[in-house]
């Protein structure tokens, strides 16, 4: 099947973006202060070994020629080898990415099971004690930092009652994921409260909607069919957005509860100026974003297809 315009434009505009982060990072790795000789040998090392270091790890060559190393092992998929221990970034990544998609979306899970149903009973009952409560409720889950709420849980829920392990003990799996998720999920709650409320609120009272009512279908279809589905393409936008954040945005987290994972790789890497991991995370972190908004703009032919229409209508306005 042929590319729409539509979609040959958003096609451009990714590897656009791609393209771009590949040269900023490159940039940007290269400004910060600090020699990565110097970070790896120490700084009693003499000057004769930091040379021989630099030589080996190229970083005594001119920029142009770093630069069209780098590209080379984009292209062939490594995206270079680590300072540090030499492995492949991809494997580097490939090995803690499963632990930050896990947490993402375990995160994502405790939100929604949260903020859906308080949304749509604040929609539904508006200007009431409830609605009036689950605002508080999204107020207070945007508000209270992840760096506070997680020690305190830590030591509430591992500490004093036992009930988890300890994130220090390193125990993996179910048990250890259970708190930070929800450390997670509390905050992005409080966002999916607000849109999923306003989006409802916004949508109850269409003309589309009166109309169904007019017509005798049921409440409950009205609310299913036409209220709700057609509130989610903002709520949609907004889901995306914060999954792909918790995909790349998790440091915080995952520095309290001592998880391995793609923000933690990129903090240690920039600490000693692990360049080539550096570069790794952020060209793996600017490809998930464009590969979630691709995602979103297809749930929205899914949720509204009205769009799909209006798009193949302007498609074969163009051809004609």
């Amino acid at each position: 099947m042929a590319l729409l315009p539509a979609q040959l434009l958003r096609l451009l505009r990714a590897f656009g973006v791609l393209a771009g982060v590949l040269v900023m990072v490159f940039m940007v790795a290269r400004a910060v202060p600090g020699d990565p000789a110097v970070n790896l040998l120490g700084e009693q090392a003499t000057e004769q070994e930091l040379a021989a270091l630099r030589t080996r790890l190229g970083l005594d060559l001119p920029a142009g020629q770093q630069f069209r190393t780098y590209l080379g092992e984009v292209f062939d998929g490594s995206l270079g080898h680590s300072f540090q221990s030499n492995e492949t970034v991809t494997r580097a990544i490939g090995r803690v990415l499963p632990f930050t998609v896990e947490l993402a979306l375990a995160g994502v899970l405790v939100a929604c099971l949260i903020a859906f149903p308080l949304g749509i009973l604040a929609a539904l009952r508006k200007d009431t004690v409830l609605d009036n409560g689950a605002l508080v409720l999204a107020m207070v889950g945007i508000a209270v930092p992840n760096f506070w709420l997680g020690p305190l849980a830590i030591h509430l829920v591992c500490v004093r009652l036992g009930w988890l392990p300890d994130p220090g003990a390193g125990v993996l799996g179910l048990p250890s994921l259970i708190l930070p998720s929800l450390i997670l999920g509390t905050a992005l709650a409080g966002k999916l409260t607000r849109m999923i409320r306003a989006s409802l609120l916004d949508v109850v009272h269409a003309e589309f909607v009166t109309a169904a009512r007019a017509r005798g279908l049921p409440e409950r279809r009205v609310f299913l069919g036409h209220v709700l589905r057609n509130s989610m393409i903002p709520v949609a936008t907004v889901l995306g957005l914060q999954l792909a954040a918790l995909l790349t945005g998790t440091i915080v987290t995952e520095k309290v509860f001592a998880r391995p994972g793609l923000g933690t790789l990129m903090l240690d890497a920039i600490q000693v100026r692990d360049y080539p991991v550096v570069q790794g995370c952020v060209i793996v972190v600017a490809a998930i974003y464009v590969a979630i908004n691709w995602a979103v703009d297809g749930l929205y032919l899914l949720l509204d297809p009205r769009g799909a229409a209006a798009e193949g209508a302007t498609a074969s306005g163009r051809r004609a």
